[in-house]
């Protein structure tokens, strides 16, 4: 009886033995070849931006002050009514000793000129009197017969000389005072410049167009040159999206080519290529690499209301469709591994991987067209360890 029981004993650990011994079935998760739309798009990170983005700048060099209300970027602004920024003109800098003396003796040469002008003026004034009184004289001696046409004649041209000499004499004044203001100015200091200025004030910049601030460049009071750029004025309903794609992709896409607009905090959204730009550019990316970009524009073809809540320069991902088809077999991009140069997946069938080749066609980021090698609900086996292998015993993962 001993020995039966020891024998049975025996038999049962050989038993278990060979049961833990015995591969168990892998567990692998499974998806289903089916067939339906497919699309190929290039996806990309992209910026919105205003179409016309217009920059008021500095129209002179000067102070810009502070205005009142102030301005903030998004305040609404009307074309030709709204004063963006107010300036008021440079005021004279310092000059060195020399610069100083050499005015003080043009101010001094200049003064020279007007007395001599005056002088001039007084002189010919006189000459001009005396003019007149001979011609007076030459007309009555003329027209008593004593005095001959000749001198009569005479007396009228001299008379007329003098005239426009004395004209001309006051016209140089005229001159001369105002070069000694120019020199008088030059030779000003900056405080009474100043107290000039600002009793003559300051240049009022308005709106060109209407819209919102969208940047403001000079935000505190200071002196900028003239053509310094103050702030950016647009329309945020006039927007498009800018992408700097692959110059490899962007060979790819042709001009009114449909694009979905996500990525951006709100559902997602249509637009259309509108311009593919004839000439790329370098761009370094995050990982330091060297890429050639080309820009495409895009623009919305929903309206305003489905995307209103976007502004300027706000990032966005776009999906370009370049390929697209209603009945096309596809299998998930997550089964496929390469063998050799092929493509293959392991097909799920009798509880068993079973390794099969395959041709794909187009692909995305999701599914892969199948051109041969698979049927509709053929099951395959995803993200395959090194552990699948041929006719390997599988099981299907539970979810829990």
């Amino acid at each position: 009886m001993k020995h039966v029981v020891g024998m049975a004993a025996l038999g049962a650990l050989a038993a278990g033995a060979v049961w833990f011994a015995w591969p168990q079935p892998i567990a692998v998760d499974i998806a289903t070849v089916t067939k339906g739309p497919m699309e190929v798009t290039i996806e990309d990170e992209a910026r919105t931006r205003v179409r016309h983005v217009y920059t008021v700048s500095a129209p002179i060099a000067g102070r810009v002050l502070r205005i009142s209300p102030p301005r903030h970027v998004g305040d609404q602004v009307i074309a030709d009514e709204t004063v963006v920024a107010v300036m008021q003109p440079t005021v004279p800098s310092f000059h060195d000793a020399r610069t100083h003396e050499e005015l003080q003796a043009a101010l001094a040469a200049a003064d020279a000129a007007i007395t001599l002008a005056e002088a001039e003026i007084r002189r010919i004034d006189a000459a001009f009197a005396f003019a007149r009184t001979e011609l007076q004289r030459a007309s009555a001696l003329a027209q008593s017969g004593a005095g001959s046409r000749k001198a009569l004649d005479q007396a009228t041209l001299d008379v007329d000389a003098n005239q426009a000499a004395l004209a001309s004499a006051k016209a140089e004044l005229e001159v001369r005072r105002n070069e000694r203001a120019s020199v008088a100015s030059r030779l000003s200091e900056p405080s009474d410049a100043s107290s000039q200025l600002s009793r003559g004030c300051c240049i009022q910049l308005r709106a060109p167009v209407t819209g919102r601030i969208l940047k403001i460049i000079q935000e505190s009071e200071g002196v900028v040159q003239a053509g310094a750029p103050l702030l950016e004025i647009g329309d945020p309903l006039d927007l498009e999206i800018v992408a700097d794609l692959l110059s490899t992709d962007a060979v790819r896409i042709r001009p009114e080519s449909p694009v979905q607009i996500d990525g951006w905090g709100g559902p997602p959204v249509e637009g259309r290529v509108t311009r593919i730009d004839p000439a790329g550019f370098l761009k370094v990316s995050a990982l330091g690499i060297e890429e050639q970009r080309v820009r495409t524009t895009i623009d919305f073809v929903d309206p305003p209301g489905k995307w209103s809540s976007l502004g300027h320069d706000y990032r966005v991902i776009v999906h370009v469709e370049i390929w697209k088809a209603t009945d096309a077999l596809t299998v998930p991009v997550a089964a496929l591994f390469r063998t050799g140069e092929n493509w293959a997946v392991f097909v799920a069938r009798d509880a068993r991987a079973h390794l099969t080749v395959v041709e794909i066609g187009r692909r995305n980021s999701r599914v892969a067209e199948v051109q041969s090698g698979l049927a509709a609900n053929d099951r395959v086996v995803l993200h395959p360890s090194d552990r699948i292998r041929d006719s390997v015993t599988i099981t299907e993962r539970k979810i829990q």
